[in-house]
């Protein structure tokens, strides 16, 4: 048995939270919860699981939660979880190597979140770091609070051999931004006592689009761009690709252009290559746009789900159609498989339309 606690924290999540400890349940780890303010029966199912339930007093600091969370845990190696986050894949024995070989190192785990996108089911996924040794590290930030060093140094991390679902963006639309204004108001006032940083401006601005507020989200995102970045770093990538499709959605087309002059630094995952072919598309250079979504499909390192695949041989499919080019439209669109625009444009075109 590895010595290790899951930490989570909670309120009203009886949606959820069945479903989350039921798949943890099976490894046999120390579950903690720290409850702060459910009027729900998330306690009430939590029970069913763990009798390491805590309360803590809210105070607008998710940080602060997950910290008090992870000190009342009986061991120092602490994996932390949201109720709407479940287990899918973990090794334990790669899981107990990695621990040993990097007791003072953060872990990330692969986050796959799934949400709705023209109607269909669509994924992301990304690495958040969420297990450590709490001597060595704790939670910082008032909302999408960040493991760091507490003793302020660099933060080394590894790849932890563990795989969640994110089911939150299942959530009613009311719900979700009924959160992103939340979310917004908490890092705002973070702001406001920390000064610039391009990590809370990347919050600020994904909070915004969520809200349809594009105007607000292009002007964050502007912002953290605008101060130093690392762009090895997984939220400097998705902040460079959404600042991209916030131009776009603005109509911006030839400024989106500008960002050919990145490519080098970040067309290193499809998801850039792909918002390029857009780009391209955006602006009528239709061969140019082609290749990019080829070279995309061609590409292992992705994000969101169809960026190298049915959703980049769908947008060559578009332009060979509105181009004339029938025969090539349909290779694309049958490469695409299950896709359901595909499918549409496909029987179109069998109906001559």
């Amino acid at each position: 048995m590895l010595p290790l606690s899951v930490c989570i924290i909670a309120k009203n999540e009886e949606k959820h939270i069945e479903e989350c400890l039921k798949r943890l349940s099976s490894y046999g780890f120390e579950i903690v919860l720290t409850d702060t303010g459910s009027t729900d029966r998330t306690l009430t199912i939590a029970k069913k699981y763990t009798d390491r339930i805590y309360h803590f007093e809210w105070c607008d600091d998710f940080s602060a939660a997950r910290n008090f969370c992870m000190q009342k845990a009986s061991h120092n190696w602490i994996f932390s979880l949201d109720c709407d986050e479940y287990m899918e894949k973990l090794d334990l024995a790669a899981l107990g190597r990695c621990m040993e070989a990097h007791p003072d190192r953060a872990g990330r785990i692969l986050i796959r979140s799934r949400f709705l996108r023209d109607g269909l089911v669509s994924y992301e996924q990304t690495r958040v770091s969420r297990l450590a040794d709490r001597r060595y590290f704790h939670f910082t930030g008032a909302v999408h609070e960040q493991l760091e060093r507490r003793d302020g140094g660099t933060k080394t991390i590894y790849d932890a051999p563990v795989t969640i679902l994110h089911v939150g963006y299942d959530e009613t639309e009311s719900d979700m931004r009924e959160k992103s204004r939340r979310n917004i108001a908490l890092l705002e006032s973070q702001l406001e006592r920390e000064g610039p940083d391009p990590y809370l401006y990347f919050q600020l601005g994904q909070s915004c689009r969520r809200l349809g507020d594009t105007e607000k989200a292009f002007q964050n995102f502007d912002a953290g761009l605008s101060l130093e970045v690392d762009p090895s770093l997984d939220y400097v990538k998705t902040m460079v690709e959404s600042y991209g499709y916030t131009l776009l959605d603005l109509k911006r087309n030839r400024d989106a252009l500008g960002l050919a002059e990145l490519y080098d630094t970040f067309a290193v995952r499809a998801d850039f290559v792909f918002l390029m072919g857009l780009v391209y598309m955006n602006n009528g250079l239709f061969d140019t746009a082609i290749a990019e979504f080829k070279k995309a499909a061609a590409m292992e390192e992705f994000s969101v789900d169809g960026v190298n695949s049915f959703m980049a041989y769908y947008n060559i499919g578009v332009i060979y159609e509105c181009t004339g080019h029938i025969q090539e439209a349909r290779t694309y669109y049958q490469k695409c498989g299950g896709y359901a625009p595909a499918k549409a444009r496909l029987r179109m075109l069998a109906e001559g339309g």
